[in-house]
């Protein structure tokens, strides 16, 4: 898992918005990068559905945030289109950017062991550098804790 305090990996990326998204274009203000396993599922679904409903409060606040899978770019539209989400979808089909994040990790599920998507959040500060990470997020409650770490990190930069 990537750790607090370093700079975040550059990624260039197909993402909902129409286009690729560049992280390292959207330096200046704060980003929340939140990675989950699959569209369309009930925790991906509630997850995304979290962010959507406290966009508003993330955008006041100048801060932008994007969802990332390893899902296709049909699959991603389809989901955001559904739930009407405000922020881009970006696809990592290769897995290349989940992995220097290091939320591709062996999972076990039912006994099976398998690669997945560990469900993680990280905020990057304006600089590109991590100032904070989440590993195996719990959904419950997880989008206003997120709300609530980046209103200090605002109100103190």
């Amino acid at each position: 898992m990537i750790e607090e305090g370093k700079k975040a990996p550059n990624f260039t990326l197909p993402a909902t918005n129409g286009g690729k998204i560049k992280l390292s274009e959207l330096q200046g203000s704060p980003v929340v990068l939140y990675f989950y396993p699959k569209d369309a599922t009930p925790g991906c679904t509630t997850e995304a559905c979290d962010f959507r409903d406290y966009h508003g409060d993330f955008e006041k606040l100048g801060v932008k945030v994007l969802g990332m899978s390893a899902d296709p770019m049909k699959a991603h539209e389809k989901f955001s289109e559904k739930h009407e989400l405000p922020f881009p979808l970006v696809s990592d089909e290769e897995k290349k950017t989940l992995e220097k994040y290091g939320v591709w990790q062996e999972k076990k599920m039912y006994g099976k062991t398998f690669m997945g998507i560990v469900r993680s959040t990280v905020i990057i500060d304006e600089n590109g550098k991590v100032v904070k990470v989440w590993p195996k997020v719990k959904v419950k409650g997880h989008v206003e804790e997120v709300l609530d770490v980046v209103r200090n990190l605002v109100s103190a930069g």
